[in-house]
């Protein structure tokens, strides 16, 4: 018989998890901020939006046929969503390690959670600061501590020239000044 007559099952889509991956053999650093963001997102996804569209799911199945109802099959789509992310916060809890920028004693290097200025080679000035891998935000000034730029500044002090390597080739860029915690 042709397959153009056999019913075909849905085959359900299988999403990675949402997040930038661990480099191997790397610890997962974050700051006592980013952790408890972390906490908080999934105390709210368990709390509240699961048991929510558990509860619309819940009432959809009980509407009768399940293959035409919207609310039935997007609910059931929101919850895998739901527990996928779940899942990876819970992983990323449990492998992270919390370190305090506030605590460091060395403040005159760059180190995981430092705030630092630093000049490119047109003059400009830049101010980032360097977090961990799953509170990385560009947008608002924030990179990853096992991003390119920090990889460089790591262990500078203030005044020296370090050697980035961009897409565009190596940039040399001047630490103007690095900060600890919000001071």
């Amino acid at each position: 018989m042709s397959k153009a007559f056999t019913k075909e099952t849905e085959v359900e889509e299988v999403e990675p998890d949402a997040g930038p991956a661990i480099p191997q053999g790397v610890k997962n650093y974050i700051t006592p901020e980013g952790f408890e963001k972390m906490r908080a997102e999934l105390k709210q996804l368990l709390s509240e939006e699961r048991p929510k569209v558990v509860d619309v799911v819940s009432w959809a199945a009980g509407n009768g046929d399940r293959s035409e109802n919207g609310d039935y099959i997007y609910g059931k789509k929101r919850l895998r969503e739901i527990d996928r992310r779940i899942r990876f916060l819970q992983k990323r809890m449990e492998i992270a390690e919390v370190v305090d920028p506030a605590k460091q004693t060395s403040r005159d290097r760059v180190y995981f959670g430092a705030t630092v200025t630093y000049c490119d080679e047109t003059d400009r000035e830049r101010t980032i600061r360097i977090v961990g891998i799953d509170e990385a935000r560009l947008e608002n000034g924030e990179v990853s501590w096992v991003s390119p730029i920090a990889r460089a500044l790591m262990r500078a002090s203030e005044g020296d020239v370090v050697r980035v390597k961009t897409p565009n080739g190596e940039v040399e860029i001047e630490v103007v000044t690095i900060r600890y915690g919000t001071a």
